[in-house]
């Protein structure tokens, strides 16, 4: 597989020849300094693309060309947005960039309540906790019906929490589940907005009449509508996994298991309709057998996000090891490397270590830690490939 790195652009604190230094092949990117829905420049793409090969290193994949919320909820600019749509992925195209990792999880990305959760050895990973999650969805927006989602047992513990959280926690998750994982990403919420629960209550209300049914036909339209483009300039798109891949704050995720994903993969039945498989967000659902997917879908998978994460009784999860966790991310390397070997591949939400700290780096994409995570596996990707090499020596 090709090891690529998630790099956020001139303005990251990361650079291409720190990069080239490590190992790294291609880059993962996107213009983020365009707006959600605002067509890319084919002049932009170049430059981009212009200043990666000037490094040495060759952008590899999109990640992520944003799909706006009114094409998610089928509003009335849906269909001029899919248009601009159009026009940026046949300009990606023009440029011979064909891989676009993108989601369609409404208004919010992924989710976690804590960033730097300590570990014995002194570093820091990110961490959902279920109940403090609910307490976020209960007693600071207030969503109506919201204590329906949790069990009668979890919320005693909301209640518990709810005496003797401070308003400095409060605080913090606000800005960790709004603000930190979701301004870098998908723009609707940005770092200096004002009351940003009362934007975030807003736009979840844009889907009050939006189920999972809805939410996939709205994704069969928006897919039927890119495939002859994608066609033509041989685009493979590649759908993200919701994070995590369970129902949450009312909104319908339609990314979540095996099931869906056939079901994506059926409603629009072509092979440039494809997925980004993310070993991660898959196995933060209990429900998600990883390996078991990777056998299934590594023919229609474009992209692979190798990370993984360890889930507890309680329904908290925290990102593990990368070489430990639910996503046996050893065992995927073997489904991969064999069944679909030139696959771009890059690891994801490294630790906090060392120096990393103090750098202000987007959640979960510290260098040290990342850089770690893709030392592992390489070294499993080497053993991977001289196993499959012995394998076919054997066989002559």
């Amino acid at each position: 597989m090709e090891k690529t790195w998630r790099w956020f652009g001139l303005k990251d604190k990361i650079t291409l020849s720190m990069l080239g230094q490590i190992g790294v092949e291609g880059i993962v990117t996107a213009l983020h300094d365009i707006p959600n829905g605002a067509v890319w420049p084919l002049e932009r793409i170049n430059d981009l693309k212009d200043h990666i090969k000037d490094a040495g290193l060759r952008w590899s994949v999109v990640e992520s060309l944003p799909v706006s919320e009114a094409i998610k909820y089928g509003g009335s600019r849906s269909d001029q947005l899919i248009a601009n749509y159009i026009e940026s992925l046949a300009n990606l195209g023009e440029a011979g960039i064909n891989t676009v990792c993108y989601n369609f999880m409404p208004v919010i990305d992924w989710i976690r309540t804590d960033l730097e959760y300590p570990w014995a050895d002194g570093t820091s990973s990110l961490f959902f906790d279920k109940i403090r999650f609910a307490y976020f969805d209960c007693f600071i927006l207030e969503r109506e019906g919201a204590e329906e989602d949790y069990t009668p047992e979890e919320m005693v513990k909301v209640y518990e929490l709810s005496k003797t959280i401070t308003q400095k926690e409060k605080d913090a998750l606000i800005d960790t589940i709004i603000v930190k994982t979701q301004g870098f990403i998908n723009g609707n919420i940005k770092e200096g907005d004002k009351n940003p629960v009362a934007i975030f209550k807003n736009l979840l209300s844009l889907y009050k009449d939006i189920d999972r049914d809805a939410l996939r036909e709205n994704l069969k339209y928006f897919l039927s509508q890119l495939i002859p483009v994608c066609e033509e300039y041989n685009i493979k798109m590649c759908i993200h996994p919701d994070d995590p891949p369970f129902q949450m704050l009312g909104l319908p995720r339609i990314v979540t298991s095996m099931e869906d994903i056939e079901w994506i993969f059926n409603a629009v039945d072509n092979p440039y309709n494809g997925l980004t498989f993310c070993a991660g967000s898959l196995s933060a659902g209990i429900h998600n057998n990883v390996p078991e997917l990777a056998e299934k879908f590594a023919s229609r998978t474009h992209f692979v996000h190798l990370r993984s994460t360890e889930v507890m009784a309680n329904g908290d999860f925290i990102e593990a090891p990368h070489l430990e966790g639910r996503g046996h991310l050893i065992e995927l390397v073997r489904i991969f490397e064999k069944e679909n070997p030139s696959l771009p591949m890059r690891v994801d939400h490294g630790r906090l270590m060392l120096d990393d700290r103090d750098k202000a780096y987007n959640p979960g994409y510290s260098f040290y830690g990342r850089m770690y995570a893709l030392a592992q596996i390489d070294g499993v990707m080497a053993t991977v490939q001289d196993e499959i090499k012995r394998n076919m020596n054997d066989k002559r």
